[in-house]
């Protein structure tokens, strides 16, 4: 009896572990990050690894990536569908656009950026001054990024972005064994949501904390603006974009460019419209539609009124023009001519929104020195 009992007991034991083995390998529920704002991303946080999901990467993609970024192998489930695998935290990274520099040096981790398509663009001091030091490699430009450098490099992970989703470049790194991941801050209809990418790349140095709080102080501080701006006693009516060859292009009213507009306590001439990119106006109609506009910012390549004078002397029409009230981002540059707001806007919005606070309503900010937009010369 006694060796009937022990023999159950054994064979109860080894069912318990067998299930809690089973359970060990199943792949648990993970915690998701808060995401706020931003929709073309999302991470979930597992014990020993982290799920990256990127939709919406280009206008018009129908396919979702997701990356698995792996802190201990140990712990990863067998049989987990992705499109990508990378350990972290990174050491090694390449990025392709300006505005993933500032994440970088936010989370003090722009030492691991080995390479760049375009150094001449970057205007971040503190980049530049490694550029300078040759710690970073010139890449090529991001239409015709040079493999041979780029493998030699072996980065961890390459951060691209895509117009269409075609790139026979980024597969020849992946096939090398450099993953390649999509970036689509670009695409989003905010300001904060854009700014929140940042807890993107706190995913790849395992910094998702660190990311989260510096993105909180960017959103009170965005806030804060918004309710500053709106104690103001007016609302100026204001025009945006500008000419190429015969149309006047203008972000939409649902654009992350008129959400800026609207948040400073302004009126957007054109804030009725909704769709994606910009509305392409013929000169006249424009003229007809914010000839009385008080403020005109964001004039395209424009730095100075004898510049908008020798482009076409009707621009003296209008009345943004006529009383100097025209500021334009394409004066604050880094030193070799990279535009500043192109690099730093993006992450911080805040500071562009205090920008257009000063410009619209002076009154709230009199001691305010703007960023990125300044009068035109």
């Amino acid at each position: 009896m006694k060796s009937i009992l022990y023999f159950f007991l054994v064979i109860s034991l080894l069912s318990c572990k067998t299930d809690k083995k089973q359970m060990d390998t199943s792949n648990p529920e993970g915690d998701t990050l808060a995401i706020k704002y931003a929709k073309g991303f999302s991470i979930t946080q597992f014990d020993g690894y982290k799920i990256l999901n990127v939709k919406n990467a280009w206008p018009d993609s129908d396919k979702d990536y997701t990356y698995l970024l792996v802190i201990d192998e140990n712990k990863v489930p067998e049989n987990l569908n992705y499109d990508s695998k990378i350990s972290i935290p990174v050491k090694k990274i390449v990025v392709t656009s300006t505005t993933h520099i500032p994440s970088l040096e936010a989370l003090n981790e722009e030492k691991s950026l080995v390479g760049f398509p375009g150094l001449q663009y970057i205007s971040s001091k503190k980049t530049r001054t490694r550029i300078e030091k040759n710690e970073l490699t010139e890449l090529g430009t991001n239409e015709a990024i040079n493999t041979e450098i780029v493998l030699a490099l072996k980065p961890d992970v390459l951060i691209g972005f895509s117009i269409e989703g075609n790139n026979k470049t980024y597969d020849t790194f992946k096939k090398s064994g450099i993953p390649v991941v999509f970036n689509g801050d670009w695409m989003e209809e905010s300001p904060l949501g854009k700014a929140e990418w940042i807890k993107f790349f706190g995913a790849f140095y395992n910094k998702t904390e660190m990311a989260s709080l510096l993105f909180k102080k960017i959103d009170i501080g965005y806030k804060k603006a918004k309710k500053l701006a709106a104690t103001a006693e007016s609302s100026p009516q204001v025009l945006s974009g500008s000419m190429y060859k015969d149309q006047w292009y203008v972000p939409y009213g649902n654009s992350w460019q008129a959400q800026f507009i609207k948040d400073a306590n302004a009126s957007y001439i054109y804030s009725d419209t909704h769709g994606n990119g910009s509305i392409a106006l013929a000169f006249e109609t424009v003229l007809s539609d914010a000839q009385h506009a008080e403020f005109w910012v964001a004039p395209g390549q424009f730095t100075s009124f004898s510049q908008l004078d020798d482009a076409s002397l009707h621009y003296k029409q209008f009345t943004a023009v006529k009383n100097k009230k025209v500021y334009t981002y394409s004066n604050s540059l880094g030193e070799t001519g990279g535009v500043l707001y192109y690099e730093l806007g993006p992450n911080r919005p805040d500071l562009v929104l205090k920008d257009l606070i000063a410009i619209f309503h002076p009154e709230l900010l009199p001691d305010y020195k703007t960023t990125f937009f300044k009068p035109l010369e």
